[in-house]
This record gives C-alpha cells, sequence and structure tokens, in this order.
C-alpha cells in the first residue's frame, strides 16, 4: 500500500511492495563449555560486518531451547575465527 511519511518538515509518499529474502547461512561451530563462558571456534569467515556476527551469536547461544541463557558479553575476532560467549549465570 501507499504511506505518507514526515521527516522533520519534510514529507514523502512511499509504496511498500513485497520483496524475498535471501536464505539463512548453515554453519558448524565447534564449543567448549567452562563456567559462565564457551569458547567458539573455527567460526565461517562471511562477508558481514564483525557487529552483525557477534549479533548472531549471541541470538544463537541465547535461547534457552539450545542449553543457553542470558549473555553478559561477547568477544568476536574475526582473524583467528573464535568468539568468547560468557553468561550472566554458569548454567
Amino acid at each position: 500500500g501507499k504511506h505518507t511519511v514526515h521527516l522533520d518538515s519534510k514529507t514523502t509518499n512511499v509504496r511498500v511492495e513485497p520483496f524475498a529474502l535471501q536464505m539463512g547461512i548453515k554453519f558448524e561451530l565447534h564449543v567448549t563449555i567452562s563456567g559462565k563462558t564457551i569458547n567458539v571456534s573455527e567460526i565461517p569467515v562471511l562477508s558481514i560486518p564483525d557487529d552483525w556476527m557477534r549479533d548472531k551469536l549471541e541470538l544463537h547461544f541465547c535461547k534457552p531451547e539450545r542449553g543457553g541463557g542470558e549473555i553478559e558479553n561477547v568477544e568476536y575476532d574475526k582473524m583467528s575465527r573464535r568468539a568468547v560467549i560468557t553468561f550472566l549465570r554458569p548454567e
């Protein structure tokens, strides 16, 4: 449909059209668990910004159905293809 958008002192009309999203990328992670942290290695190199990769890792490991929990911090190093994920609790 058509929509009117107000930005600052200007108004513009926009039209929304559906579009297809690309399929997600599946990859295998190698994980070592120790207390409140897990070490993730062999993270594939993807052409996305580092902060997006940190977000993807956080979303994956925070899900309770995957044994995850609330995350305190994600350290990601693209060069070594490793990440350290720290949870709030050692569950």
